[in-house]
């Protein structure tokens, strides 16, 4: 089985900082969103990947060649932004015929991943939502197995939405699929959509059952990824490197800091990720995500998103800043 993850999105609802980085490669709870799935389909077993990539592509190739250097890679370019289905028909020639495991780059869920790479049906990963408006949508029947699947309905038959995870046992008819979509080009919201190919091959006779994620975190905008940083520093504990190296400091906790960093004359936390060689003075900041080599002094942080190369001093509340910025409220 081989991994397919598409990042290639511009990431447009977290401008600023994805001006200057993927949205993938954000940090959360520790970590970034892309090593949270690739270290779950990892431990499932997967070793071979395919990125399609586009926008920043090259900070994505080099992070994943650094971080995961004994893993099989191939990027893959994705340069006309046109759809979910046009983004992985991308990869058919590195599939073949091989089983395909999709996961989209802006989420992360909690599901039991050993039931469902042995379940002998191909998969999709789905949570009820108040508003199924704004996802893709299956209707199931009582034994899972899904009926119909369709993309952002206006008058939805089912609460059932598509939270970008799927397994796929039978990439050929995806592929077959995919190419009909484009020959009929059958669109929604304007685009060439994954979900438009599962209803294809449901119709060709292809069985996908529906499986529960336990939590779902769609990291696609600043309060959700607060929010996403939030719970899983909270399951995860946090981690602290050299906290005893904080002079005049409360840490609150769950936090993440990381190496390098400079901590003095601050409260930290709960619920704060600081990168590598960030230096926090006379500041309190809690509810926020601060990145790399950021220098922050005299300020107070409550729900705010902090790029990395970034400055700011003097009093503040909640902020939104992207990478290389420079902020004086003095």
């Amino acid at each position: 089985m081989k991994a397919i993850i598409p990042v290639a999105g511009a990431g447009a609802k977290l401008r600023p900082h994805t001006y200057t980085q993927p949205k993938a490669l954000i940090p959360i709870a520790g970590k970034t969103i892309l090593s949270f799935i690739v270290d779950q389909l990892k431990e499932a077993g997967i070793t071979e990947f395919i990125f399609i990539v586009g926008y920043l592509g090259e900070k994505i190739q080099d992070y994943v060649n650094t971080t995961y250097p004994n893993l099989t890679t191939h990027f893959v370019y994705q340069n006309d932004r046109l759809g979910t289905a046009h983004a992985i028909e991308l990869t058919k020639a590195i599939v073949g015929n091989d089983e395909v495991f999709i996961s989209l780059g802006d989420t992360i869920c909690e599901f039991d991943l050993k039931e469902v790479m042995d379940s002998p049906y191909s998969m999709l990963g789905v949570k009820k939502v108040d508003d199924p408006r704004q996802f893709g949508v299956v209707e199931m029947n009582e034994e899972y197995f899904v009926e119909h699947a369709v993309e952002k309905p206006a008058i939805p038959k089912s609460n059932n939405a598509l939270v970008g995870l799927y397994k796929i046992k039978e990439s050929a008819i995806l592929f077959e699929c995919f190419q009909q979509l484009f020959t009929d080009d059958i669109k929604s919201n304007g685009e060439y959509n994954l979900t438009d190919a599962i209803d294809c091959m449901i119709k060709k006779g292809v069985q996908f059952k529906g499986f529960k994620v336990k939590h779902w975190y769609d990291c696609g905008k600043k309060e959700n990824l607060l929010e996403a940083n939030a719970v899983l520093l909270k399951k995860t504990g946090g981690l602290i490197v050299a906290a005893e190296a904080y002079p005049n400091s409360i840490i609150i906790a769950p936090v993440s800091i990381a190496e390098g960093c400079v901590i003095e004359n601050s409260i930290i936390g709960p619920h704060v990720t600081i990168g590598n060689n960030t230096s926090i003075k006379s500041s309190v900041v809690k509810e926020s995500i601060i990145g790399s080599y950021t220098t922050l002094d005299e300020v107070v942080l409550d729900n705010s998103l902090i790029g990395s190369d970034a400055a700011v001093k003097g009093l503040s509340r909640t902020l939104n800043i992207g990478d290389n910025t420079e902020i004086d409220f003095g």
